[in-house]
């Protein structure tokens, strides 16, 4: 039946690139004699066996390499970074301060990085094997002159291959014969349409590999015909060795947010052992204390002011955000990647199937007399015929039936093909390839599929570019046929009005449809079969322009994406001018700008990163443009996504900072590379993962300034307890008891914060800022010495009126965790304590019944009061003071929180 070659119904829009091979030895120009002395083998008989073993022996097996780590060193290099170097300094000082709890922890915080990172490597790992299982196939070749089935790894530079439809192609060749032969080139390319191929040689000097028609690449499969190649190169030196080199020398870069936290934790560390050592040095000095007193007073302020909880909380909070993107049909498979994605200021995509549907249909109609457009989306059957605007006819629905050529059309649409539609997963789907969607139109406009009394059909061929069909169709015998323009149009009798028919190509291409001619003509009953050479004087019932539609949901998208400042850019095989129409028709930016893949090529690394903000739209892209591109974005200090579903976006992916890759129609090497899969294939999930990451990022944010002034308050205790030369109000084990008790509840409080209201309307986050603004170490600064002053001052003031130390002390440790409490409520969010937004996080009231519990246990239950150094209390000293101390911590932060909005303005950006 009849298949439609789709690259003979287009007139603007070329097929893909991929990434042109090291050495040009322009294969593609020479002879079939040429090429058989150039490879010293027999274009009849193939080489012979003899030769074939010499050369496998010296140039080794088609297959791709990968190099191996063991799995127990990856996991070693997991420990092999700054953060782990300080944890683990702080689960030894623990440790050997009998602080064995603490200790674990720690020790439990450093396994589960390990683990994690060792995933995400072997991940990477998965892509490359992926790649390397996508050569091994069988195939036939003709050695001594015979045909033989051999593995693909067996074949060597010089093997003479026979190809036919279904084969997978086990290596880079350039054909010698080709019979009406077709290749899938998508897994190369991103793009779905099959590529025509044929022997003959080629005359330009460079053209883009997609030009190359007698060239065909490993890993692409055969669509229809046969053909017979000579093996240029086998494994690493093919196209997709290229790629999996390319993956392979990418080296994964850490998350913004760990960049962030790394260096956080290094500042924190070095500054707290400064102080440590410093306050040593001032004990010494000042003879306040004996010298092993004043040691365990400075080891207690490390340990006291360490934020050793920080891990955990960003792993939690992290690991929240992850189940949320699940729920969402996003699947994060690291940690990191969810904040990541909230950060972005650029989101590179594909454009077939992500930011298209597709499904190619029908969308304008030119007959010899109007222009029409075709309504309805993709392959739904509902739609209509409107009078192009164009012709100021204000966009009015008409009858098509009134136009006698517009009937024919439909006619000839519904009559030409055997493709099908059929609703299946809740949509439309067409069987057949996709310039098939013309069929759409018959459907479109009767609701019904066509009837038809086939004769004889004629399937299309490259010689004569078109296909034809003879069917009886309401008492009358037809020839219809269906093909390029420029072919059909000479077969008809519209030779007088070309120029109007040339205008009508050049304003469909200009909307980057693809033109397909449709006519028809009346034949005797007599005739039964089709004579290509003998059709003339058809009636040419029109042009029709089909496009793959812009997906309704990618629009509204990236318009959300551009209000959260979020640039949004196509990467793409496509033609400039398909492209061009598609990204203006999503309104992809407000000056839509495209440059092609070979314009990047001629730019070095310099030029590229210089100019690379200058468009949106990337035409033509090969692999290795795609890698060029986010590595000159990256260069430009953006923060890059990119989303991909082809063995070709794999380098792209690992390369960005965050890779975003489609669970349906996504392959597998795409998907192991990615940090990131779309399980739905729906682009306006990244809008939700980048509200979910800003979000994440937060909260985040939040912990780390909760966690620091309540940390350096209990270090500050001590500071100040020496420098006056008073009595330690805290014993370490209080110390411990703050930090494991707030481990345990109080600082997990901000992982069930709902986002902020507006949180889209920011723009992102400005990474190299840090986590934390002026301000915000302004107001860790003043909430520690409010804190610890508060708890000094009333232990003074009790010791004074000469209540036991024990008392004081255990006054004091409440203080500290009621100044956490109230500090809380102050932290949840950016509006005013006593507001609406007051009970939105109910949880953070069941934690804080949780935290008042186990201060009731610590103080009143025996065996904990050993421990500890606590003693039960009155209502008044041991609770009273501690709320009344609480509210004071409230009452500054808010005042702070308002001087500090009044400051900044509504909006709340942090300088």
């Amino acid at each position: 039946m009849i298949k439609d070659d789709n690259q003979s119904l287009t007139s603007n829009e070329e097929q893909n690139d991929t990434q042109n091979p090291p050495d040009a030895d322009n294969l593609w120009q020479l002879d079939e004699s040429a090429l058989a002395a150039k490879y010293a083998t027999d274009p009849e008989n193939g080489l012979s066996t003899a030769e074939a073993a010499e050369r496998l022996q010296h140039n080794g097996r088609n297959e791709l390499e990968t190099k191996r780590t063991s799995r127990f060193v990856q996991f070693i290099k997991q420990f092999n970074n700054s953060i782990i170097y300080i944890l683990a300094a702080a689960a030894v000082l623990t440790f050997f301060m009998h602080h064995y709890s603490d200790s674990i922890v720690i020790g439990l915080v450093i396994i589960a990085n390990a683990i994690i990172g060792y995933v995400q490597e072997r991940q990477a790992g998965n892509a490359l094997e992926r790649i390397r299982e996508m050569l091994i196939s069988k195939n036939f070749v003709i050695r001594d002159g015979k045909k033989l089935e051999i593995d693909a790894r067996e074949l060597v530079v010089g093997d003479l291959v026979n190809l036919e439809a279904g084969d997978a192609v086990p290596a880079d060749m350039r054909l010698i014969s080709a019979d009406n032969f077709n290749v899938q080139e998508s897994v190369l390319t991103g793009e779905t349409n099959p590529v025509e191929k044929q022997e003959e040689p080629i005359t330009e000097t460079t053209p883009a590999l997609a030009d190359r028609k007698n060239m065909v690449y490993a890993s692409t499969a055969v669509t229809s015909g046969s053909a017979v190649g000579i093996v240029t190169a086998t494994a690493e030196d093919t196209e997709i060795g290229h790629i999996q080199q390319s993956v392979s020398d990418v080296k994964q870069t850490t998350t913004p947010l760990m960049r962030n936290l790394n260096s956080l934790g290094v500042g924190l560390s070095i500054a707290i052992v400064v102080a440590a050592v410093l306050l040593f040095l001032l004990g010494m000095v000042m003879d306040t204390y004996s010298l092993p007193t004043l040691l365990i007073a400075v080891i207690t302020m490390v340990v006291g002011s360490m934020p050793e909880g920080l891990p955990a909380s960003t792993s939690v909070v992290l690991a929240m955000g992850t189940r949320q993107m699940t729920k969402k049909n996003v699947i994060v498979k690291s940690l990191p990647a969810v904040e990541t994605l909230g950060a972005v200021d650029i989101v590179n995509t594909d454009k077939t199937g992500t930011l298209t549907k597709n499904e190619m249909t029908v969308t304008k109609v030119v007959t010899p007399e109007h222009t029409f457009d075709v309504t309805g989306v993709g392959y739904d059957d509902n739609g209509g015929v409107n009078f192009d605007g164009h012709l100021k006819l204000n966009g009015n629905k008409v009858d098509w039936h009134q136009d006698n050529a517009m009937e024919w059309l439909v006619k000839i649409a519904g009559q030409t093909t055997d493709a099908e539609l059929h609703f299946e997963n809740n949509r439309w789907e067409l069987t057949g390839e996709p310039t098939d969607g013309v069929t759409t139109l018959y459907r479109k406009m009767t609701g019904h599929d066509p009837e038809v009394e086939e004769v004889d059909s004629l399937p299309f061929d490259s010689a004569f570019r078109f296909s034809a069909r003879l069917a009886d169709l309401d008492g009358q015998r037809l020839l219809m046929v269906k093909g390029s323009p420029a072919t059909v149009l000479r077969l008809t009798d519209q030779a007088n009005q070309t120029a109007y028919w040339d205008d009508a190509m050049d304003d469909l291409t200009a909307d980057g449809l693809r033109v397909v001619a449709l006519a028809y003509q009346e034949v005797d009953d007599d005739v039964t079969t089709i004579d290509a050479q003998a059709i003339g004087g058809l009636h040419l019932a029109g042009l029709v322009g089909i496009i793959d539609p812009p997906r309704e949901e990618a629009a509204t998208a990236i318009a959300e994406l551009r209000q959260a400042g979020v640039q949004v850019k196509m990467i793409t095989g496509d033609h400039p001018d398909t492209a061009m129409a598609i990204a203006n028709k999503l309104n992809l930016a407000a000056n839509v700008k495209a440059i092609t893949g070979p314009e990047i090529d001629a730019m070095d690394d310099q030029q590229l990163q210089a100019h690379i903000d200058d468009y949106n739209v990337f035409a033509r892209a090969t692999p290795n443009n795609k890698l060029r591109i986010v590595r000159a974005q990256q260069a430009n200090n953006h923060v890059v996504s990119m989303t991909g579903d082809g063995v070709n976006d794999a380098p792209a992916l690992k390369q960005a900072d965050i890779g975003v890759a489609m669970g349906i129609k996504g392959t597998e090497v795409a998907k192991e590379s990615a940090d990131m899969v779309l399980a739905d294939d729906d682009f306006a999930d990244i809008v939700a993962a980048v509200r979910e990451g800003r979000h994440v990022f937060d909260n985040i944010r939040k912990t780390i300034r909760f966690l620091l002034p309540t940390s350096f308050a209990e270090g500050l205790v001590v500071i100040i307890s020496i420098l006056m030369g008073h009595e330690l109000p805290l014993y370490p084990t209080q110390l411990l008891w703050i930090n494991m008790v707030s481990a345990l509840t109080i600082q997990f409080a901000f992982i069930f914060e709902p986002p902020e209201a507006g949180i889209m309307a920011r723009g992102p986050r400005n990474v190299k800022s840090g986590l934390l603004s002026k301000l915000d170490y302004f107001e860790i600064g003043y909430v520690s010495f409010l804190i610890s002053g508060l708890g000094i001052f009333a232990y003074d003031y009790l010791t004074a009126l000469g209540l036991p130390n024990v008392v004081g002390s255990t006054m004091s440790l409440n203080i500290i965790i009621f100044g956490k409490i109230f500090y809380l409520f102050n932290l949840r969010n950016d509006h005013p304590v006593i507001s609406k937004y007051f009970f939105q996080n109910k949880m953070a009231f069941y934690i804080i019944g949780i935290l008042i519990l186990l201060q009731l246990g610590i103080i009143y239950l025996p065996f904990m009061q050993s421990v500890f150094h606590t003693t039960s209390i009155n209502f008044w000293y041991g609770w009273g003071i501690p709320i009344i101390c609480g509210i004071v911590v409230l009452i500054v932060t808010e005042v702070g929180k308002f001087i500090r909005f009044r400051w900044m303005g509504k909006d709340g950006v942090i300088d």
